[in-house]
């Protein structure tokens, strides 16, 4: 029985890998058909699928682009605020109401206002593809945890089944092993809460973009703006949480040679620079490691069409590799979105038991 499961599950990754391809060669040869004088860039070809965008593309056949519009919404300084949805577009090639997606300069990829010839960026309220995968995350943890919190209520000493029997370990080790183990007995549960959800939401959201079928497949955490956020609420809840010990070890770190500290407060400033710096590298870790794990992906695709371009023999022999790598990588970003998970919660949780440990 769990050889045949486990031949399910391998199939329905392959299944769903092999789709990947075909819409990646789908969004390429489109490309090429529509500007047949040009080579393909692999570069341009990567960007445009881990950036956000005012429309969800599906596929593309032929000439055809199939997508699912998304709601904008601006508001001009000039003309007030302005709703519509994003087909009005025409996949960024036609002007609508006095705007349009700027193709480069400044603003490139974003919606400007075009008065007398100049671009003014407006202020942009727009669903965007990453704001609905957001609303996708947020209602699939909703869904998940309500259900399991109300089974729990309804047999709270039945023995855990399904979904309940699988999450049930992750909360359990998120509590002892990461909020427990580095915030202390006396608190950890004060802060257990917020380190859960953020240790889901990131989970999640790495998941949900390796599946490349809507309404999954965006780069939400591959996103510098959502990584930002989150780092910036453990920043703000160890800069408030912290207590005199932690303040005074910051401004005046006991044991430090006191020409360290006077007439030049080195040791200080260097401790200030490090409450700062805390949450920079939690963004730009999480932010790196996922923008690069779909790269590198997206780099194996690219293979197979640059050497299709020299030979087409050359083309279908790369694809072989190119498809072995990819399988690959899949597997290990199967881990990288626990590992990534896990690395955020800690050392938020970490920053947490610094902030509140007395001084002995």
């Amino acid at each position: 029985m769990t050889d045949t499961k486990t031949f399910i599950k391998s199939w329905i990754f392959l299944f769903v890998l092999t789709f990947s391809l075909n819409l990646a060669a789908h969004d390429i040869s489109s490309e090429q058909a529509h500007h047949e004088s040009e080579k393909f860039v692999p570069g341009s070809f990567i960007m445009d699928h881990i950036a956000d965008a005012y429309e969800w593309h599906i596929v593309t056949i032929g000439e055809t682009h199939i997508s699912i519009p998304l709601p904008v919404i601006l508001y001009s300084k000039t003309s007030g605020l302005h709703v519509f949805m994003s087909n009005k577009f025409h996949h960024g090639h036609e002007m609508y109401d006095g705007f349009m997606i700027a193709r480069d300069g400044e603003h490139e990829k974003k919606i400007v206002e075009v008065i007398n010839g100049e671009q003014i960026k407006p202020i942009d309220l727009s669903i965007s593809k990453n704001v609905v995968s957001l609303f996708v995350s947020v209602l699939i943890m909703l869904w998940i945890f309500f259900s399991i919190a109300k089974r729990y209520s309804k047999n709270p000493k039945s023995a855990p089944k399904g979904l309940q029997s699988m999450l049930e370990p992750i909360i359990i080790f998120v509590r002892d092993d990461v909020a427990k183990a580095s915030i202390g007995e006396k608190r950890y549960m004060q802060f257990t809460p917020f380190l859960l959800t953020i240790f889901f939401f990131i989970f999640i959201n790495n998941l949900m973009g390796l599946i490349p079928i809507f309404p999954f497949g965006a780069n939400l955490t591959g996103n510098i703006a959502i990584t930002m956020v989150l780092a910036l609420f453990t920043f703000v809840i160890t800069t408030f949480i912290g207590n005199k010990a932690y303040w005074t070890h910051i401004f005046n770190a006991p044991g430090v040679p006191w020409w360290l500290k006077f007439p030049i407060p080195l040791m200080p400033l260097v401790e200030v620079m490090g409450v700062f710096i805390k949450p920079f590298v939690l963004m730009v870790r999480l932010f790196a490691n996922i923008t690069a794990g779909h790269i590198i992906a997206l780099g194996f695709y690219s293979l197979i069409f640059i050497f299709g371009e020299i030979n087409a023999t050359a083309g279908y022999g790369v694809s072989v590799v190119s498809v072995a790598f990819t399988i690959f990588m899949m597997m290990l970003e199967l881990l990288v979105a626990f590992i990534q998970a896990y690395v955020f919660t800690l050392l938020s949780a970490l920053y947490f038991g610094m902030a509140i440990e007395e001084h002995h």
